[in-house]
């Protein structure tokens, strides 16, 4: 099959790696179908592809079953990463996140199955890790979810595997470490570290340092994890799981070097890991793909693209403060043997 008749759907198209996704597969010559509902992706987000032929973006929940079954028809590769992000939230509106995440995974697996789709991507989260015993984590280590959201995105995996077990569904489930890149989301109660830094630094403001900066993380640039779908896509492999991470990992402390300008500190939270850093052995072997982008090039590329954050809110002690709240009230009632 020629690149330029593959078609493929992008669920949350819209969305910081969902928009770098649809702008890959469109370089590749793919004809490309987003839904997207807006809960957290952005119209802005694929302006730069208004016109495209090639290109349909559909405002829907993935949820409304009888709506976008028809969307499916035709399509040869769907990517689903239409979720609900961000740790507090999660929390505070369970309900919401097992709708989205679980029955919303559910709805388009069910959608793709109907459809006879030739490969499904999944968009998982090394958030099911929870907290490590073993660095780099390979994908065998013990899942341990500390909170709502990443045990959504971990049932939404299973739900994915399963489906490729019961029904031959061609599944891929990556499993991603702290992207970050052009797009990220500043908004949200408990945002990204990228997210938290780049409102402050357009703000003016120190950067909230929480701790004392040394823990690190497995910092991985959006493009390369475009690049990691649409190998996983292209490939043969099914009924996988695999790391997405950079090949290293990083400190906070040198994330606000390479950002410039001064910072605060602010507690640790408890339940956070010191370290995120993933094994990418099984997907270097499988499909040769290994992230290009070091984490110098990948500042200077925000840095050059900042003012797409000019209406980013500003975070501060206070606000973090008062986001964090229910999370340590939730690991104080629900963590155990001190892993917090």
């Amino acid at each position: 099959m020629s690149t330029d008749s593959v078609h493929s759907l992008v669920t949350g198209g819209a969305g910081f790696i969902g928009s770098h996704l649809v702008d890959r597969l469109l370089a590749e010559g793919h004809r490309v179908t987003v839904i997207d509902n807006y809960s957290t992706g952005r119209p802005e987000n694929l302006v730069h592809q208004k016109g495209n032929p090639r290109l349909a973006v559909h405002q829907q929940d993935i949820n409304d079953r009888d709506a976008i079954r028809p969307l499916f028809e035709g399509v040869d590769r769907v990517f689903h990463l239409a979720a609900l992000a961000d740790i507090v939230p999660s929390i505070q509106n369970a309900t919401d996140y097992h709708h989205a995440n679980v029955d919303g995974t559910f709805a388009v697996l069910e959608a793709a199955r109907h459809a006879g789709v030739k490969r499904f991507v999944y968009a998982a989260s090394s958030s099911c890790y929870g907290i490590p015993d073993v660095y780099p984590t390979p994908e065998a280590a013990p899942k341990r979810p500390m909170y709502p959201y990443a045990l959504t995105k971990m049932v939404g995996e299973e739900y994915v595997m399963h489906w490729g077990q019961c029904y031959g569904l061609p599944v891929v489930a990556l499993r991603l470490f702290n992207v970050y890149g052009p797009r990220s989301r500043t908004s949200g109660t408990y945002g990204a570290v990228f997210g938290v830094f780049l409102a402050q630094k357009l703000a003016g403001k120190p950067y909230t340092i929480v701790g004392d900066g040394s823990q690190s993380r497995d910092f991985t640039f959006v493009t390369d994890v475009a690049d990691a779908f649409f190998t996983a896509s292209a490939s043969d492999v099914a009924q996988v799981v695999m790391n997405v991470g950079s090949g290293g990992h990083y400190s906070v402390n040198r994330l606000v070097e390479l950002l410039g300008g001064e910072s605060i500190h602010i507690p640790k939270r408890p339940g956070e890991p010191d370290v995120t850093f993933a094994d990418t052995s099984r997907i270097e072997a499988l499909l040769g793909w290994t992230a290009k982008v070091s984490l110098e090039d990948g500042v200077k590329a925000i840095l050059d693209n900042i003012e797409y954050w000019r209406e980013a809110p500003v975070w501060t002690p206070a606000t973090i403060a008062d986001a964090t709240r229910d999370w340590f009230k939730y690991l104080g009632e629900n963590t155990e043997g001190g892993r917090a």
